[in-house]
C-alpha cells in the first residue's frame, strides 16, 4: 500500500480565494449601446452611415466618453439616435445619463451636432421681390400724397381770394375730379404665406436650440444656434429639411399653421416639410 495523496487531494480547490465577480446592476450607457449593436449584427460603420454620426463619436460613446459630443444636450441627442439605430429604448439610457451627469443640462454654446452635415452657408443674394413690393408701395403713396396736397392748395387759394365756388367757376373752366388713389397693399397681403412655396418658421420659446435647415437641393440655408426668443423663417419652392437639436424648446409653424407635436426636451428631431404640409407633416 503506497502512501501519498489521493486523486481527490491533487485536484485544485475550486473557488478557493476567488472573489465573486462584482458587476454593476446595470451596464454603462456605452456598454449597453455596444452590446445592442453587436447583437443586431451591425458594425460601427453601419451605425455611423445610418445615423450620420461620425465614427469617432460612436467609438467614444461606446467607451462612455461624451466629450466629443460638445455638450450635454448633444450627448443626449446622440444617445437617443444611436439607441434607435440598434433597436434599444432610448429613455432608460437618457435617464441614466441624467443620473450620472446631473439632470437636464444648462444651455451650451453652439457645437457641431452632426459634423458630416456642417457646410458653410452660401451667400444669399438680395431679395428683389421684397424690394419691388416696397418700391411700388412708395410710388403709390407718393402719387396719392401729391394729389391730396394739390387739392388742398387749390382750395386754400380760393378761400384766400374770398371767392365762392359759383364766382370762381367760368364757362370755359372744367372742374377736374380727383382720381381715387389706388389702395395700398395691406401688411397682411404682403406677409401672406405664398401658396406655391413651403414656408417654415421656427421660434425658440423655452430655451435655445441648435438648428440646421436645407432647401430641396440639399444646400444648407441656415446652421447655428437659435437663442431663446429668436425666430427664423425658411422658404423654398418645394421642400425644407430641418435638424433640431432641442425640439422640446421650439415652436414650429409650417405654411402658417402650428405643428402640434409633443416633442420632448433635449430630443433631436429630423423633419421635412413640403407645400402640402402640415397635413402631411
Amino acid at each position: 500500500m503506497s502512501i501519498g495523496n489521493s486523486p481527490e487531494d491533487e485536484r485544485p480547490f475550486e473557488n478557493e480565494h476567488v472573489e465573486p465577480d462584482r458587476e454593476e446592476d446595470r451596464p454603462s450607457i456605452g456598454r449597453a449601446l455596444q452590446q445592442a449593436r453587436i447583437a443586431a449584427g451591425l458594425t460601427v460603420d453601419d451605425v455611423s452611415s445610418a445615423t450620420r454620426v461620425r465614427m469617432n463619436i460612436v467609438h467614444a460613446i461606446e467607451v462612455d466618453d461624451f466629450t466629443p459630443c460638445g455638450g450635454d444636450v448633444y450627448a443626449r441627442g446622440h444617445i437617443r439616435t444611436l439607441a434607435k439605430a440598434v433597436h434599444l429604448d432610448p429613455e432608460p439610457l437618457i435617464a441614466q445619463y441624467g443620473d450620472e451627469h446631473g439632470g437636464r443640462p444648462a444651455p451650451t454654446p453652439a457645437a457641431p451636432l452632426f459634423e458630416a452635415e456642417r457646410i458653410r452657408p452660401e451667400r444669399r443674394g438680395p431679395n428683389w421681390t421684397a424690394a419691388m413690393v416696397a418700391a411700388i408701395v412708395v410710388v403709390i403713396g407718393f402719387v396719392g400724397f401729391t394729389m391730396f396736397q394739390g387739392d388742398d392748395s387749390g382750395n386754400e387759394a380760393n378761400v384766400a381770394e374770398g371767392s365762392t365756388p359759383s364766382d370762381s367757376a367760368s364757362p370755359t373752366t372744367k372742374t377736374k375730379k380727383p382720381a381715387a388713389p389706388e389702395p395700398e397693399p395691406s401688411d397682411s397681403a404682403i406677409a401672406a404665406v405664398p401658396q406655391d412655396k413651403v414656408t417654415v418658421r421656427v421660434s425658440a420659446v423655452d430655451d435655445e436650440s441648435w438648428i440646421a435647415a436645407k432647401d430641396h437641393n440639399g444646400r444648407m440655408i441656415f446652421d447655428g444656434l437659435l437663442k431663446q426668443g429668436d425666430t427664423k423663417t425658411f422658404q423654398d419652392s418645394s421642400k425644407v429639411q430641418l435638424v433640431i437639436g432641442d425640439a422640446g424648446a421650439i415652436d414650429l409653424f409650417v405654411n402658417g399653421k402650428k405643428i402640434e407635436e409633443n416633442f420632448q426636451p433635449g430630443s433631436v428631431e429630423r423633419l421635412t416639410y413640403t407645400k402640402g404640409d402640415p397635413e402631411a407633416g
